[in-house]
């Protein structure tokens, strides 16, 4: 026996309307897959009779849905859902003029983006068991009582002015950067920061952007998709090499405080040299401070924003490193000549303020919970690095040389023979999941053979017991003759 429809399409009782109303049901159910391709609709003779409408209605609702191409007609036969999976796939070629130039080829996938969230070496990610739940919580609902006892209302795109003057005093004292709620931009996150500066910094096919190499990918992309050029300048042990840099060069990109990924402070001299380059040759710079509340050794490092004369530095900050990625909140502070025109190219995209969360992260801020929260994870991170250190230096010695970081949440180990590479990197993605190597974030074919993991994830047991591993896998699979160089320290 032939079914009826497989769903209930409630058709009106006027008359006049039925058959526009079973057209547009029944082509509303296969467009959200309630009737599937390949689904055979009943006949118009029994269609009708279930329905209770005259056959000429169904028919007629049945030809409109075959002239569209919803539905496949067959001689003698019922008419089944056509498959809508080719029809779409014809609808997404565009001509390439339509596009910008710098997406006309696919996107290239981030690196990070493919590591497990729970890895316990992923990058970036900060300890969420020792955060102060209860404390967020607490300034949350305080939040929202206030939201519902007044009107709905939308917040200034550039950030609630409560929250741009707690940003302001808690910038000024963790990283001495002297600045006023004024200054302060509030944004989704550093990469929205970075989206928003590269657009007003770049004329597209025209500004050379200098990026360390290797570096932040996120940083780059927001770059590259502004149609910047980009200029790899290499790093080492003081950071960006400011000698390296071309001419021709109008934004200058930068981690100074624990440079991503190999994870040096850039030194004093090299910050001024930086400074000194970008007032000869009327260059911006772009600082990433991501996570440099957490050094372990004395006070973290003043940001390069504080040693700036002369309204050169934009200073990008984040607090999915102290606090927890999810909250998708950072800042811009920026010169006086940018101010309004980040925050016009703010409302382009973003015109309003999450006011909840807004206060909520400002309350926390002012009532001391997160210099709180930042002192406690900054001697744990402290331990934990120390034992990446000690770890890597005693077990790991005949293949990786740490590299020496006192801030963040990530150590870097230069590997020893780049012929060891492919075999390190490979064990080390089975015993220290979400480590990476530097060859992802390098823009040259050839860069410095490296690898970084991170620690917030990962406490100094778990720590202890992945190097010990990672050990034995590089000594089963040492080629002969070179295992039993490395013994000691078993």
């Amino acid at each position: 026996m032939e079914p009826d429809f497989p769903l209930d399409l409630d058709l009106p009782a006027v008359r006049g309307r039925r058959g526009r109303t079973l057209h547009a049901r029944l082509r509303a159910a296969i467009l959200d897959g309630r009737l599937a391709a390949g689904a055979m609709l009943p006949s118009t003779r029994n269609a009708a009779a279930a329905l209770g409408v005259a056959r000429n209605t169904v028919a007629a609702a049945y030809d409109r849905l075959v002239a569209e191409g919803y539905v496949l007609p067959r001689t003698r036969a019922r008419p089944v859902v056509a498959d809508l999976r080719a029809r779409r796939g014809k609808a997404t070629a565009q001509p390439a003029v339509a596009l910008n130039p710098a997406w006309r080829r696919p996107p290239v996938r981030a690196p990070l983006a493919d590591a497990q969230d729970a890895a316990p070496f992923r990058l970036g990610l900060p300890e969420h068991r020792l955060f102060p739940h209860a404390a967020w919580r607490r300034v949350v609902l305080r939040a929202l009582r206030a939201a519902a006892r007044g009107p709905f209302a939308q917040g200034d795109a550039a950030g609630l002015p409560v929250l741009r003057a707690a940003i302001a005093r808690h910038v000024a004292f963790a990283r001495a950067v002297a600045c006023g709620a004024d200054d302060v931009l509030v944004t989704a996150g550093a990469q929205q920061a970075f989206d928003l500066l590269a657009r007003l910094l770049v004329a597209p096919g025209g500004t050379r952007v200098a990026v360390e190499d290797p570096g932040y990918p996120g940083l780059r992309a927001a770059f590259r998709a502004a149609g910047a050029q980009l200029v790899p300048v290499p790093v080492d042990g003081e950071g960006l090499r400011v000698d390296r840099l071309g001419e021709g060069i109008g934004v200058v990109c930068v981690t100074p405080s624990h440079q991503f990924p190999a994870g040096v402070a850039m030194s004093l001299a090299r910050r001024m040299a930086l400074l000194a380059w970008a007032r000869a040759h009327g260059a911006v710079i772009v600082e990433d401070d991501y996570d440099g509340e957490f050094r372990a050794e004395g006070r973290p490092l003043d940001a390069l924003h504080a040693l700036d004369t002369e309204g050169r530095v934009c200073y990008v900050g984040t607090f999915s490193k102290c606090m927890f990625p999810s909250l998708h909140a950072g800042y811009v502070v920026a010169p006086p000549w940018a101010r309004e025109r980040l925050a016009a190219l703010k409302r382009c995209t973003d015109a309003q303020a999450d006011t909840v969360q807004q206060s909520a992260l400002a309350a926390f801020i002012e009532e001391g919970h997160l210099a709180r929260h930042v002192r406690r994870m900054r001697l744990e991170y402290g331990r934990r690095r120390a034992a990446l250190e000690d770890g890597i230096a005693h077990w790991l010695g005949e293949w990786l040389v740490p590299v020496p970081s006192a801030a963040g949440l990530h150590l870097s180990a230069r590997i020893r023979r780049a012929a060891d590479a492919p075999r390190i990197v490979a064990a080390a993605r089975r015993h220290l999941p979400g480590a990476q190597p530097w060859s992802v974030f390098a823009l040259r074919t050839r860069a410095a053979e490296g690898l970084t993991l991170g620690f917030g994830l990962a406490d100094v047991p778990a720590i202890e017991r992945a190097l010990r591993a990672l050990r034995q896998s590089l000594l089963k699979t040492a080629p002969r003759g070179k295992s039993q160089s490395v013994q000691h320290g078993v």
